[in-house]
């Protein structure tokens, strides 16, 4: 795996449950015409939506920030290749089950695209369960075509940037929130962050987990196949290089954020989603306020685990 330094670790700040669930419904409340957030059992997420190769999302939670932006643009740097395997090893949590949002290997695919990892990483001489899946653009029609990983790739590499959360894909007690009918101008996810952020000023809190779009539409993007022959400098080069899409719910996605750097360059919260109707890539927003509904499953965060942090940064192409 690709290592530029030593990996970083950091203790998040880890509130009770129940206080999440009194912060989270108070602050999306300002976003969201319905909210309840609550503590529950997670269900069973072999199960339909998800599909996952585990039952639940607890057990030993970390976050972990791979790689980084810096090394997508201004001029990619296909070198850095990662592995989740590795990952999980790195992360101290060797058989993690693995979810969140990435791009892929292009040494790989032979090209570049958006990658939803869904991995159960290997332990002890079991072999890894790749449930992950990628978008790309369809070359006949330019449409958006997601297709299942391990239909066509038997490896768990990655390459560039990840953002991560992992566990030991038990059953247990989660935050289950429930927003319907959006109000406000954030996404779900960047409502939770600021929420997060407001209530813990000084300190850093990281949340993971997934949750399902299960009325409406969302704004996605996926990268072009072909990286960009010239530097993309601005945000506006990089959105202008990127294919926007609208999709269609049911939609499953894969949250990481953190609610305050704690100093390790992190990009604060990153999201993708998948389906099984063939769309999925980088969720920004739902474009259906009226009538969105959310359903999702989360936990808190005990560690940060930085890894291969950029050198020469930039906070260019982070949305």
């Amino acid at each position: 795996m690709a290592q530029g330094k030593v990996s970083e670790k950091f203790q998040f700040h880890v509130p009770s449950l129940e206080e999440l669930c009194t912060v989270l419904q108070s602050g999306l409340k300002e976003n969201f015409a319905d909210v309840q957030v609550s503590v529950v059992d997670c269900p069973d997420l072999t199960q339909d939506p998800f599909r996952f190769p585990v039952k639940g999302i607890c057990g030993k939670p970390r976050i972990t920030d791979v790689g980084g932006v810096p090394y997508l643009i201004p001029m990619p740097k296909q070198d850095k290749i990662y592995n989740m395997n590795a990952v999980a090893k790195e992360i101290e949590l060797p058989g993690a089950f693995i979810l969140g949002a990435g791009a892929v290997s292009s040494r790989t695919l032979g090209m570049n695209a958006e990658l939803m990892p869904v991995v159960q990483t290997e332990s002890e001489g079991k072999p890894a369960v790749n449930g992950s899946y990628y978008s790309t653009i369809n070359p006949a029609d330019g449409t958006c075509l997601q297709e299942k990983y391990s239909e066509k790739y038997s490896d768990c590499d990655f390459g560039l940037l990840a953002n991560l959360y992992a566990c030991e894909g038990k059953p247990g007690k989660v935050i289950e929130v429930r927003a319907n009918r959006r109000t406000g101008q954030s996404s779900l996810v960047t409502s939770m962050r600021k929420t997060l952020e407001k209530q813990y000023s000084d300190q850093s809190v990281g949340m993971g987990g997934t949750f399902v779009i299960q009325k409406g539409k969302a704004k996605i993007h996926i990268m072009p196949p072909e990286f960009s022959a010239c530097p993309l400098l601005t945000d506006e080069d990089v959105n202008k290089w990127l294919k926007h899409f609208e999709v269609r719910a049911p939609l499953i996605c894969q949250p990481v954020l953190v609610s305050r750097d704690p100093g390790l360059d992190l990009r604060v919260e990153h999201t993708h989603c998948f389906s099984h109707h063939g769309e999925g890539g980088h969720y920004y927003i739902d474009t259906t306020p009226d009538s969105v509904e959310y359903l999702g499953y989360f936990l808190p965060a005990e560690f940060l685990y930085r890894i291969d942090r950029p050198e020469d940064t930039h906070v260019v192409g982070r949305e």
